[in-house]
């Protein structure tokens, strides 16, 4: 399979020209095994992974360790290195696997089992590998087909909610799809149509898209800011396509990047059309700073830390008790029964599905 690519909706900030972060520390200046001289922890993660300086700084008051911050490309990219550079990883802590992706990770053996501290607060449905504890839960986004309001409101049609929907004739030519052997929003949707219509099922069910004129283009940054109508780069773009697979948090994103800030998003959610994304961090077997590597794993757990990642990263916390700020509240949808599939089904069959949908859909 091509490198699965994974785009948070943080990416989406970044697509707009706001820059969410920039945050690194010190070199580590230490060759220590157990970490007890080093002065720095080093997270690899996506090159989506944002943070507040305040809250990093926030852990090194509290540990002495100063986090830097190793981007290592999109997700499977970034995967891809680790299990490359098994036993001699390139830093400490990774963030950003996956529940599509999982499986590759734990059979590669990357991971140091760890417990993390406050893990009794995270929510159980979240909590994939709590026999091993080799991947802690950090977060969850739900890739979801956005609508642009303005246009279903002047063409005085109801926007889709289901994935039943997209194949009705008046949808017919409105949606675009990222390429689920290329993009992570792209394969989450494929895996919502199995979950949705069964192993039986989903072949038929993309076979009827096609016929109704779904798009299909590489990734996210495509489709969303080129091809959709709704965002404010499709709009730029004079884009036609007024429905687009993206998250359920990027409403929030248009609102609080655009110039004034309306009152209400100019998009929303179809909410019977998500899959639930689970992001996990995990000790990197071999980390040089394995004491610096837990404590970080902690504090990813924490609130401060989980409190902090809507508004950088616009993904949902797995803290029972974070609250989520105003604008998530405000303008994101909430989606209450998102599609899931486990990771053994997906280990099992993803290069299939994908090999099946791209022979479907796309040659």
């Amino acid at each position: 399979m091509r490198t699965t690519k994974r785009m948070t909706a943080g990416a989406l900030a970044a697509a707009l020209g706001v820059s969410v972060l920039a945050a690194c520390g010190e070199s580590d200046d230490s060759t220590s095994s157990d970490g007890a001289k080093s002065k720095s922890v080093t997270l690899v993660a996506h090159d989506s992974f944002a943070a507040s300086d305040s809250v990093l700084k926030e852990f090194t008051e509290q540990t002495g360790y100063t986090v830097k911050v190793l981007k290592s490309g999109e997700a499977g990219e970034a995967l891809n290195k680790e299990i490359l550079t098994k036993g001699s990883p390139q830093g400490d802590v990774f963030f950003g696997i996956d529940n599509t992706l999982l499986s590759r990770a734990l059979d590669n053996g990357l991971f140091t089992p760890y417990e993390a501290k406050g893990l009794d607060q995270v929510r159980a449905d979240v909590r994939l590998d709590d026999a091993e504890h080799r991947v802690t839960p950090v977060d969850t986004g739900d890739i979801c087909v956005n609508y642009d309001k303005k246009y279903f409101t002047d063409k005085k049609l109801a926007p889709p909610q289901s994935f039943a929907d997209l194949t009705k004739p008046a949808y017919k030519d409105l949606l675009v799809v990222e390429n689920a052997a290329q993009s992570s929003p792209g394969l989450g949707f494929l895996l919502g149509t199995v979950a949705a219509y069964g192993d039986d099922g989903w072949q038929g069910y993309w076979k009827q898209l096609k016929a109704n004129g779904v798009q299909v283009v590489d990734s996210w940054e495509q489709a969303y800011n080129e091809e959709f109508s709704g965002s404010a780069g499709g709009k730029k773009a004079k884009a036609e396509r007024p429905l687009v697979v993206s998250y359920a948090s990027s409403p929030p994103v248009e609102v609080l990047y655009a110039d004034p800030q309306p009152k209400e998003a100019p998009t929303g959610v179809a909410t019977r059309t998500c899959f639930r994304q689970i992001e996990f961090a995990g000790l990197l077997q071999g980390a040089k700073n394995e004491a610096g590597g837990k404590a970080l794993l902690d504090f990813l757990v924490s609130k401060t830390f989980q409190e902090d990642m809507p508004l950088n990263m616009f993904v949902n916390p797995v803290v029972d008790g974070a609250k989520l700020p105003a604008l998530f509240t405000d303008h994101g949808a909430v989606v209450d029964k998102p599609e899931t599939v486990a990771p053994e089904k997906i280990a099992e069959n993803r290069d299939e599905w994908i090999q099946s949908w791209s022979s479907l859909v796309v040659k």
